[in-house]
Parts: structure tokens; C-alpha cells; sequence
């Protein structure tokens, strides 16, 4: 039992290295995780007393808890029971399908990136592409919030910029969690969305096991209280309008609600931007009929790339103004009849957005060139007329100058060589992106 083992190098480092691997795993991990865990709470806690709505505890579990408790739930074991019949295939086969499903969508909520780093970049990125402006906001009506509520941001879809810009107005208020679609579902961006509280959706799958994992998904954070923010348009608008609504996640969000204890209350925003960051992009998806996409990753960083450098040499201008809107929040359990009819509750979403839109310089001038103005004393009177028509409507006029906002918004134009001032005429070069910035308010109009 004493006589010593002789062993070659390698052997004796591989079984060093096992022990080290089995000490840490039973030892110090758990206590490491222990520790981080109990300061994590206490930021948590700390962070919970500054926020108007804290951040419920359902957003804290730990995402393999919420994948199980997702995937063991009645209703999607009797999904995966329906699937494996229908698609004549063995009931683990189809358990490890919704799984996967699950594995998709549940996000993996950090605190400490949401608000540690999250809100700063946000806000940065923000502040550093637009001059932002908060068009219309009564913090007395979103304070006024039961807060045991259920609160569900209902934003217009312009730009990926709208995730930037709420994230870091609504900062404040609490944790978004957002639904975002398959194009962030690319590594390393994907990671970052969903430690940031995002859930993905597949927008235009059709297979029910998985309808039926995500509708218990946005049923469970409903009732778990998360305050969520959708885009009910489902998609970027392609031509600068107001889309019709999609009913996916408004019908997930208001199914069963005879059986919540909360409230639940939907905030409109709406946002509007001087200069959308993807218009051509999104005019060029229109123009060839299909919702398909022409840039890439390349091109993104490309471009980013090029401001970054015109940032260095000291000729970067912002993007302009970007505004946004908050509008009156609706009480579901004052209108039980909206609950019951999804169809109705989109619609009355989208009109109190349409009416919140912020009008700005640059969609204004767009607007009225796309009408026929096309001299600057034909463009000053109109300006001035439709001033007039939108009282009462949430109108930013840089420095309060109606004179300085016609300027503004004509020069922005030039420099994109999308109008030209010529002998005191003006004439559209690109009318398709003039129609673009002036059908985010010819509803208004």
C-alpha cells in the first residue's frame, strides 16, 4: 500500500486536472454563484427602490427554471401530445422540439447588463445620432399606474432605432422586454438581446406547437407582471406609414385574462424620426414587392464604420431630430369589451398612436413639396397653413422658428441630394423617399 506508483507526466497532469475540475464543480462554484447571486439581489433591490415600476421577480428566474416551468406547463404538454399525433412522430421527439422552441424564446434577464451598461449605450447611441425630443409626455398619467399592473408599451414600428429610443426614454419607468425578430438571432448579437430581457419570435411560422409554446410564453409573463413593449405592426413600415395591426402577441397578451389578478394597461408611443437610418432599404423592399431585406451585416458595418470616421475628421452631422410620443394609457378592466375582442383593441391602439405621431421639420417639408409646393414662398405659406391644421397635434419646430424648421428641413434634404434648390425653384430628385418621410404624418393631415 506504500510502495510508490510510477506514472508518466501527461497522466499525472490529466489527473491533477481532474481534481481541480471536481473541486471546483462541488466546492467553489456554488459558492462563487452563491456569492454573485446574493449581490446581484441587493443591486436588484437597491435598483428596485429608484424605478417607478420595479422589475417584477419573474423576470429574475433563472432561465433554465423558466424553460421548464414553460415546457412542463398543461397546456403546451397537451401541445406536445396534439403535435406528436399529428405529425406522426414519437411524443420525445416532439417534448424535445418544444424544448428547443423554449430554448429560443426565453430570454436570460440581466439586471446588471440591462442597467449597468444596457441604458448608457442606449442612451449614448441615442444622443449621439439624433437630437432626441420627448414630444409628448404626462408622467402624472404613467405614475398614476396601479403599480401591481401589467404595463405594455404599444410603439409604431419606424426604425431599429425605436429599441434604442424607448430603452433609454422609458430608463426610468423599468426594464422593457421586447419581442424581436429572426434577424437578431445572430451570435454575438443574440446573447446581448436576450440578456437584455428580449424574447425572440418567429414571425411568420405557422406551425402550432410552437404558436402554442410562445402564446404560453407571453401568457406567463403577462400574468407574471413584466412590462413588455410590441410592436403591433409586426414589422418595420416600408413606406414611412402606419401599417394595419397584426394580432399575434396583443391576442397572446389579452387570451385568458378572465383568470389574471392584474391589470393590465397599454401605453401608445409613437416615434418619428427626421431621418430613418434604413429608408432606402426599406423603399427598395417595397418597390420590389416582397419583405425582403438587401443589406447585410457587411454593409451595416460598413456604414458604421464611414460615421465613425467622418466623427474622427469632424464632419459627422446628427441624423436630425427623433421624437417620441407617450400617449394616455388604456385600462383594460375599464373596457372589458376590448379584452374580449382583439381585433377592436388593435384598432383603438393604432389610432391612439396615429394621433400622438410627432410631426417634425423634416417629414413636414416632405409633405408639403409631395403636395406641390415647390418655391419657398409657396412652401413658407403652406408651412404656415398646415401649422394652423395641426394645432393640437405634437409639432416640433426646431428653436420654435417656423422660418429656421422650413430652412432646416429643405437643407436636410439638399445634402442627401434628394431635393435641389435651383433659381428659386425647388425639384424632388428622389420622390420616393420624399413620399416616404411625408406618409409618417399625411394621416394627420
Amino acid at each position: 500500500m506504500t510502495n510508490p506508483v510510477t506514472l508518466p507526466v501527461w497522466l499525472f497532469v490529466l489527473i491533477c486536472l481532474f481534481a481541480v475540475a471536481s473541486f471546483a464543480t462541488n466546492f467553489l462554484f456554488p459558492s462563487v454563484r452563491w456569492f454573485f447571486r446574493r449581490r446581484a439581489e441587493k443591486a436588484v433591490a437597491l435598483l428596485n427602490t429608484k424605478l417607478e415600476r420595479p422589475i417584477e421577480p419573474f423576470k429574475l428566474l433563472e432561465r433554465q427554471d423558466l424553460i421548464q416551468r414553460l415546457v412542463y406547463h398543461p397546456e403546451v404538454t397537451q401541445a406536445i401530445v396534439d403535435h406528436a399525433y399529428e405529425e406522426n412522430v414519437r411524443e420525445d421527439v416532439a417534448f424535445e422540439k418544444a424544448r428547443q422552441y423554449a430554448r429560443e424564446i426565453v430570454p436570460a434577464f440581466s439586471a446588471l447588463t440591462y442597467f449597468g451598461w444596457g441604458v448608457w449605450l442606449a442612451r449614448l447611441l441615442s444622443n449621439a445620432l439624433y437630437r432626441v425630443r420627448l414630444g409628448y409626455h404626462d408622467p402624472q398619467e404613467l405614475a398614476g399606474i396601479d403599480p401591481e399592473a401589467t404595463v405594455v408599451f404599444v410603439i409604431n414600428h419606424r426604425s431599429n432605432m425605436d429599441y434604442v429610443l424607448v430603452t433609454h426614454l422609458a430608463s426610468e419607468q423599468s426594464a422593457l422586454s421586447y419581442a424581436v425578430g429572426e434577424w437578431a438571432q445572430v451570435w454575438p448579437l443574440s446573447r446581448l438581446i436576450r440578456s437584455m430581457g428580449a424574447y425572440f419570435i418567429r414571425r411568420r411560422s405557422r406551425d402550432n406547437l410552437y404558436r402554442k409554446v410562445l402564446r404560453r410564453y407571453v401568457h406567463m409573463s403577462t400574468e407574471g407582471g413584466v412590462t413588455q413593449a410590441i410592436f403591433p405592426e409586426g414589422g418595420l413600415s416600408l413606406t414611412g406609414a402606419l401599417t394595419p395591426p397584426k394580432l399575434g402577441l396583443l391576442s397572446y397578451i389579452t387570451d385568458g385574462l378572465e383568470g389574471f389578478d392584474r391589470n393590465v394597461v397599454f401605453v401608445p408611443v409613437a416615434l418619428n424620426y427626421d431621418r430613418v437610418l434604413e429608408d432606402r432599404v426599406l423603399i427598395r423592399a417595397h418597390q420590389s414587392g416582397r419583405r425582403k431585406f438587401d443589406a447585410s451585416i457587411l454593409q451595416a458595418v460598413k456604414a458604421v464604420i464611414k460615421q465613425v470616421w467622418l466623427r474622427i475628421t469632424g464632419r459627422f452631422h446628427k441624423f436630425g431630430y427623433a421624437a417620441v410620443s407617450f400617449g394616455s394609457p388604456l385600462q383594460l378592466k375599464d373596457h372589458p369589451a376590448l379584452a374580449d375582442d382583439p381585433k377592436a383593441l388593435a384598432r383603438v391602439l393604432m389610432q391612439r398612436i396615429a394621433d400622438i405621431v410627432p410631426v417634425l421639420s423634416v417629414p413636414l417639408v416632405s409633405y408639403l413639396l409631395d403636395q406641390g409646393a415647390d418655391t419657398p414662398e409657396k412652401l413658407r405659406a403652406d408651412f404656415e397653413a398646415a401649422l394652423k391644421h395641426l394645432k393640437g397635434s405634437h409639432v416640433h419646430l426646431p428653436h420654435d422658428d417656423v422660418g429656421y424648421a422650413i430652412k432646416y428641413g429643405v437643407r436636410v434634404l439638399v445634402e442627401r441630394k434628394i431635393l435641389i434648390e435651383d433659381e428659386g425653384r425647388y425639384a424632388v430628385q428622389q420622390p420616393e423617399v420624399i413620399k416616404f418621410y411625408a406618409n409618417s404624418i399625411a394621416h394627420l393631415m
